[in-house]
């Protein structure tokens, strides 16, 4: 673990807190549970997911939309599971 991980992980801990509570735990439950674990691609999404506005966010999560972009799609569903 690089000495800027904790660093990393307080940022991302921070853009996982959310104007929507259930946002807040599926978000935060994927970094407590799964991001230490995860493939660089997988880490690289999950940080691009959390530039995404709530309500786009939201819609993704709760099947309304689709990504565009089939990775996208396919870690969507794994962050459903």
């Amino acid at each position: 673990m690089s000495a800027s991980a904790p660093v990393e992980m307080s940022r991302l801990r921070w853009l996982c807190r959310r104007g929507m509570k259930e946002l807040d735990v599926v978000m935060s439950a994927y970094l407590d549970n799964h991001y230490a674990s995860a493939t660089v691609e997988q880490q690289s999404l999950f940080r691009d997911l959390l530039q995404m506005p709530d309500p786009d966010l939201y819609n993704l999560l709760l099947g309304r939309d689709t990504a565009d972009d089939p990775r996208v799609a396919r870690f969507i569903k794994r962050l459903r599971k």
